[in-house]
């Protein structure tokens, strides 16, 4: 394949939309999977919509998802600068040209006409609005005359009627557009800012982008490109439009109906293996049933002609169970270093817990969880000693003869020097014999006194991760504490 270059180009207008990682994504995979570049440039012509920081919001997301770029704001390269606003000199440089060539042209008329024009063709009830191409008509003293005067103008495309624009789309195949639903799109604005459509171009011409790979919502704009790329005499890119991501009810994903920022599910504790491995089936499958991937293999199996068409669904229950799995081939050591960091920012920050006791809490709950949090949200008990029990079970479990029957086992316990796992589980099994009941008697108001809770890893894990001394204080407070009604 010829050299490639692809890039992703977001507004920074706040947090990186996931629909936005997924164009990062492909275009990141696409370039890898044929040793090219990939190039990330900011489109903030838009000042209306600028945030302040989103620009530094974008970067972090980009790299915490592991989608480093090989040119950009702080990266370099040799296409700089990759900001668009540091680069107004060259489309202004690049509309005159087409000024001069009779491919756009200078248009001076005010909001209150362009806003009568919009109404007289609403009631009309034409399929949509178009500017009539008034200052097309003007002669070239009258636009001499309008510049010297200093009257706020734009400059437009000249979009010629009755032409077929026709292009190739990698995933919808051959595309066809009728000039006359075109409109005569604004190039440069009154600010001196260039709109999306002609920086976009120039900047992909001039960076020598091959591919341009972005969402469904820019097909309707790629005929105004095609006819910019045909006015400089410039080849065109291939174009890859991306499939809409949806709602489980088929609407646009939207931040109505859930979290769409990647900030979101960084903060919620999602993996960014996961999120990533998610986000690349949304719309793509390497033609086999094969739904768990690390990078480097989603690198060797993409392609753009598995892209589908078709909406691609949002399923949160999926990016959930990836999350697990992807959490389950973490190795015990990868998870401490997870572990130890929730661990600064949960109200057990003060705990000075040794890593081997935090190895034994992962290796037992490793399992039982999907996100790293939940080694502390559903054990908590491994932290501290539980206030309160879980009413369920006292009901069930905890008995007119419990109490009596702890006692012995807690006295069981008490005369083993550092019990091992295999040690409570004899001293329990001894306990029950020498009470003439099942183990299930004593296992489960156990578990209670010593967690608060009915369930959990095993009952042995769980009495020798706690150590003997915390287990005796437990079972002698819960002893207090439960109260039969």
């Amino acid at each position: 394949m010829e050299n490639i270059r692809v890039r992703f180009a977001p507004s920074p207008t706040g947090y990186l939309h996931v629909g936005g990682l997924r164009t990062a994504l492909y275009n990141y995979l696409f370039a890898k999977k044929n040793n090219g570049k990939f190039i990330l440039r900011i489109e903030d012509t838009d000042r209306n919509r600028y945030v302040e920081g989103a620009v530094e919001n974008l970067i972090k997301a980009l790299k915490w998802a592991g989608l480093d770029y090989d040119e950009g704001p702080d990266a370099g390269g040799d296409f700089g600068p990759y900001m668009q606003s540091q680069r107004l000199d060259i489309y202004k440089k690049h509309a005159d040209e087409l000024i001069a060539k009779g491919h756009a042209y200078y248009c001076f008329c005010t909001p209150e006409r362009l806003q009568n024009l919009r109404a007289e063709q609403e009631k009309q009830k034409l399929p949509q609005a178009k500017y009539d191409k008034h200052c097309l008509s003007l002669s070239k003293s009258e636009v001499e005359k309008n510049l010297q005067s200093g009257i706020p103008y734009v400059v437009r495309l000249n979009v010629l009627p009755n032409q077929k624009i026709v292009f190739d789309d990698i995933i919808r195949e051959r595309v066809e557009f009728d000039s006359n639903n075109v409109d005569d799109q604004v190039l440069i604005k009154s600010d001196g800012y260039p709109t999306y459509h002609l920086a976009n171009v120039v900047d992909d011409h001039l960076m020598q982008i091959s591919h341009v790979i972005r969402g469904e919502e820019w097909l309707s704009s790629t005929p105004k490109h095609v006819l910019l790329y045909d006015a400089f005499g410039w080849e065109r890119p291939k174009f890859a439009h991306l499939p809409l991501l949806l709602n489980p009810d088929k609407s646009k994903l939207s931040k109505r109906q859930g979290d769409v920022a990647v900030e979101d599910y960084r903060d919620k504790g999602f993996l960014k293996d996961a999120l990533v491995n998610f986000v690349a089936l949304l719309g793509w499958n390497a033609g086999d049933d094969k739904e768990f991937y690390y990078m480097n293999e989603l690198i060797d199996k993409f392609s753009l002609e598995r892209v589908n068409k078709s909406g691609a669904v949002f399923d949160l229950q999926k990016l959930n169970w990836l999350n697990a799995e992807h959490l389950r081939k973490l190795s015990d050591e990868q998870l401490l270093v997870l572990l130890k960091e929730e661990i600064l920012h949960s109200e057990f920050s003060s705990l000075n817990l040794a890593d081997e006791h935090l190895l034994l809490i992962i290796s037992a709950m490793k399992e039982r969880v999907s996100f790293v949090k939940e080694f502390i949200t559903t054990c908590q008990y491994f932290y501290t000693p539980p206030v309160e029990y879980e009413q369920k079970s006292v009901e069930k479990n905890w008995k007119q003869e419990t109490p009596e029957q702890l006692k012995k086992l807690r006295d069981s316990f008490a005369s083993i020097d550092n019990p091992t796992k295999e040690d409570y589980e004899h001293a329990l099994a001894k306990t029950a014999e020498e009470l003439n009941v099942g183990k299930g008697k004593l296992i489960h108001p156990l578990r209670l006194a010593v967690s608060g809770q009915s369930t959990g890893p095993g009952m042995f894990d769980l009495l020798f991760i706690l150590g003997k001394d915390e287990v005796i204080k437990r079972i002698d407070t819960a002893i207090k504490k439960i109260t039969i009604v």
